[in-house]
């Protein structure tokens, strides 16, 4: 399996749009609302599991990626013992995995549903979650919502930078983003975040890190949702609980509810 994180993933902690990211409070406040157990879905370093772990909770994170999860493990291992038996990490897709037990509420917070660039790998997802929500549990689907001038600016061009970060091995790192290309009847992006490493004895490095993006409307991830049997309680502009709508373009922040199942079956010949 090739692991897209594995060159950037020590990197990821000390990027500052993420280690600044205003989201943590809101997953763990849901989370003693909701009370425990709590599984997240691409949980990756652990920067919103271990909150939710030290909030007293106990909780499964489930990535794909084992450098990301490596990473996790050593946070993890600077924790105290309560903490750290508070915590399951699970290698596995999120498109189809089985685990023990349910839980009162799955998150997916930072856009790793945005990966999932198939109708039928969605489906399959939320399918999965599904199954492992008990009655009336709920599911927080994060995604943002997408920016009609973004997706038409020109491709190729590299992004201003990001403000600088240092690592603790004196690495000095500045990163950019360009998108490659736009697919723009499959709704996907192919993004690079570009790492630009200044090593502590002056060598330079370039890390690229490349993904395919898919981004959805509000109303197509709610007819998602409504198909795989859930129905939605709030929906959020911000992670401030905003309203949608509120600002531009902000963020799309579902919650919802697990209901019976209904699906309508896909079959692309139909289309």
């Amino acid at each position: 399996m090739h692991d897209e994180y594995a060159a950037i993933a020590d990197l990821y902690d000390h990027v500052v749009e993420y280690r600044d990211r205003d989201d943590v409070a809101f997953f763990v406040d849901l989370a003693k609302e909701l009370e425990a157990p709590v599984l997240e879905i691409g949980c990756g370093t652990g920067r919103v599991l271990i909150p939710i772990a030290r909030a007293g909770l106990e909780v499964v994170g489930l990535d794909l990626s084992p450098t990301m999860l490596g990473v996790c493990r050593e946070r993890l291992r600077n924790e105290p013992p309560e903490v750290q038996s508070r915590v399951k990490l699970v290698q596995a897709d999120m498109r189809e995995f089985d685990l023990d037990g349910t839980f009162n509420l799955v998150t997916i917070p930072f856009r790793p549903f945005q990966h999932l660039v198939t109708v039928e790998d969605q489906v399959s997802c939320l399918d999965s979650v599904h199954r492992h929500l008990v009655h009336r549990g709920v599911l927080v689907l994060d995604l943002f919502n997408p920016s009609l001038d973004f997706l038409v600016r020109p491709t190729g061009e590299e992004a201003p930078a990001e403000p600088e970060f240092s690592m603790p091995d004196g690495r000095r790192v500045i990163r950019r983003h360009r998108i490659v290309s736009h697919d723009r009847l499959r709704q996907t992006n192919q993004v690079e975040l570009i790492y630009y490493v200044t090593h502590a004895d002056g060598r330079k490095e370039r890390l690229v890190h490349a993904f395919p993006m898919r981004y959805l409307f509000r109303y197509e991830a709610e007819h998602l949702l409504a198909r795989a049997g859930f129905e939605i309680v709030q929906l959020y502009g911000g992670y401030d609980k905003s309203g949608y709508g509120t600002t531009y373009p902000g963020e799309l922040i579902f919650v919802a509810r697990k209901t019976g199942k209904f699906r309508i079956p896909h079959n692309p010949r139909l289309f």
